[in-house]
C-alpha cells in the first residue's frame, strides 16, 4: 500500500476536491505541494538541508480575483469530528483530526465537533467580510 495514500487523504465527490487532510505522521523526502498550482491557497511542504539559504525575498504586490473563501486548519492540540459537504448542503464525508492533522478545506461547507480541549491554528484566504456576509450558517 501506498504509504503517501494512508497520510494524505483526499475528499473527492462528482470530480471536485472538497477537502485535503494531511496526517500528522507525513513527512516528505523532497519539496512536496499538495494543492494544485491553480488553486487560491497554495499548501505545501518545502524541505531543505542543513545550512541552505532561502534567498531574501518580496512578493510583488498583484491583483488576483477570489471567488470563495479556502481555509487550512491545524490541529495543534486536541482532536476534532469534522463534517464536509458540497455546495448544495448535501453530507460528503465525515472524520476525526488528531493533534498535529492538518484539513485543506478548497470547496463546499464543513462542520466541526470537539472531542477534546481543542486549539487549531487556521489560516484563510481574507479579507475576511464578516459572519453575515462571508459565512452562511446552514
Amino acid at each position: 500500500m501506498n504509504t503517501r495514500k494512508k497520510k494524505i487523504e483526499l475528499i473527492i465527490k462528482d470530480s471536485k476536491t472538497y477537502a485535503i487532510i494531511i496526517r500528522s505522521k507525513y513527512k516528505p523526502d523532497s519539496t512536496e505541494f499538495i494543492t494544485d498550482g491553480k488553486s487560491v491557497q497554495q499548501v505545501g511542504f518545502i524541505v531543505y538541508k542543513s545550512g541552505e539559504e532561502i534567498k531574501r525575498h518580496l512578493h510583488k504586490p498583484l491583483k488576483r480575483t477570489i471567488y470563495n473563501t479556502p481555509e487550512t486548519l491545524f490541529v495543534k492540540e486536541g482532536a476534532i469530528e469534522y463534517e464536509i459537504f458540497n455546495n448544495s448542503k448535501k453530507f460528503i464525508s465525515k472524520g476525526q483530526l488528531n493533534q498535529g492533522d492538518i484539513i485543506i478545506l478548497l470547496d463546499g461547507g464543513h462542520g466541526f465537533k470537539t472531542i477534546k480541549d481543542t486549539v487549531l491554528f487556521e489560516i484563510k484566504q481574507g479579507p475576511f467580510m464578516g459572519d453575515g456576509k462571508d459565512k452562511e450558517r446552514f
